[in-house]
């Protein structure tokens, strides 16, 4: 893979995912493999938005290759607040550290910001747009619970602003897949996005009713309704809760059906499928370490 930086879904071929993929299954093989291959390393963590999985999963996937993190901290407590603009702040962070961690509430705020900086730049979400990381850790899991050759997967919810769901549609075009979108009609893909994917050489097909679809499917993405996109209160209160899956919901499933979240989930999964077969989003958010884990191999110069 080369890359300077990771800020879409979009930059990666399918020999990319697949370099990225194959490194986190050795790793997560055998974890002792890469203690302490980059000793000293520093990670810069810039976060203007609140994260738990991807934020942490990053800080424990540097510290198991043996380097550490330098945070910023909240934005409120940092120089941010006084006006400091964001390539003002990563020309400086970039002294501090190897590579960078970004998550900004704006769309393209991350390839902007990899503009101004000599070291590896990884997105780690950009408001509405893409989240490459999430992404890995998706196919990761993908491929390891249903394959990604000849899978039929469903995408649920939030299509619109979902940023996990762009950069994970975009990705799934390198592979033998057939994507179906369900989502209510005001949160359907952007049509940028479905021409993006048209011009990938896929067929977007979506749904508005989840039911007819679900036999079909070896994977079930879903996502949450993401209150904190939307510019009218009122909008979201229309469409809040309006697909949600339990036990009895996935009665006409699949056996081997494999169900997703990138989480945090609100109520769109009920937590009676937590105990069945059927859930793996707790090991699709433990993923994110391993696959982190060989992001950052690769672009500290440790992988191939």
């Amino acid at each position: 893979m080369n890359h300077d930086h990771i800020t879409s879904a979009r930059q990666l071929s399918r020999s990319d995912i697949e370099t990225v993929l194959d490194r986190a299954a050795e790793i997560a093989a055998d974890p002792d493999s890469v203690a302490n291959s980059h000793e000293g390393a520093l990670l810069g963590l810039l976060f203007f938005e609140p994260s738990t999985r991807t934020k942490m999963s990053f800080s424990a996937a540097i510290k198991r290759l043996g380097g550490d993190v330098v945070d910023m901290g909240p934005v409120d407590s940092s120089s941010v607040k006084k006006g400091e603009s964001l390539a003002d702040t990563v020309r400086v962070v970039e002294g501090y550290a190897d590579a960078l961690v970004l998550r900004h509430p704006s769309e393209g705020a991350a390839k902007m910001a990899s503009e101004f900086v000599d070291v590896p730049l990884v997105n780690a979400g950009d408001g509405a747009g893409q989240h490459p990381t999430q992404t890995l850790l998706d196919l990761y899991t993908i491929r390891e619970s249903a394959g990604l050759e000849d899978v039929t997967i469903g995408i649920m919810g939030d299509l619109k602003y979902g940023r996990t769901v762009h950069s994970l549609a975009h990705a799934l075009t390198n592979f033998n897949v057939s994507q179906h979108f369900i989502s209510p009609d005001s949160l359907k893909l952007p049509r940028k996005v479905r021409y993006d994917l048209h011009q990938e050489g896929s067929t977007v097909k979506e749904h508005t009713d989840f039911d007819p679809i679900l036999p079909s499917l070896d994977v079930l993405y879903v996502t949450r309704i993401q209150r904190e996109r939307f510019p009218d209160e009122s909008e979201y209160r229309k469409v809040a809760g309006e697909y949600q899956i339990d036990a009895d919901t996935l009665a006409s499933a699949r056996d081997d059906l494999t169900v997703m979240h990138p989480l945090p989930r609100v109520d769109e999964i009920a937590y009676d499928v937590d105990g069945t077969d059927y859930a793996n989003y707790f090991e699709q958010a433990h993923n994110g370490v391993s696959v982190r884990m060989a992001l950052l191999d690769i672009l500290l110069g440790g992988g191939q």
